[in-house]
């Protein structure tokens, strides 16, 4: 079993960037594939972008393509999301997840493993 601990939000101005991190307990290259999601009060988790683990091809949610970029650091364990030009609808609890399937559908059931989360709040 795979733990996942994301960090890297905080709160900032729209137009601003963070890069987001997800350290994994252990290997995720070729194992896992791994996605990011966030989620508001009241909504349900929705996605933002995966990393495929058999080809690192990436998906992203329309909301966020250009904008957002995934990345991953198989000596490190760590997964990383860079938000560039962020807008205050992208304020949100962002969670790491792990998925051993090889192009994961964009839904939180297909991710068995997830991290506590992380805050990203942009302010207008």
């Amino acid at each position: 079993q795979v733990q996942l601990v994301e960090s890297g939000g905080g709160l900032v101005q729209a137009g601003a960037s963070l890069r987001l991190s997800c350290v994994a307990s252990q290997r995720t290259r070729s194992s896992y594939s791994m996605g990011w999601f966030r989620q508001t009060p009241g909504k349900g988790r929705e996605f933002v972008s995966h990393i495929s683990w058999k080809d690192s091809s990436t998906e992203y949610a329309d909301s966020v393509k250009g904008r957002f970029s995934i990345s991953r650091d198989n000596a490190k364990n760590t997964t990383y999301l860079q938000m560039n030009s962020l807008k205050p609808e992208d304020t949100a609890l962002y969670y790491c997840a792990a998925s051993l399937l090889s192009n994961p559908p964009r839904v939180h059931g297909a991710y068995p493993y997830w991290g506590q989360g992380t805050q990203v709040t942009v302010s207008s």
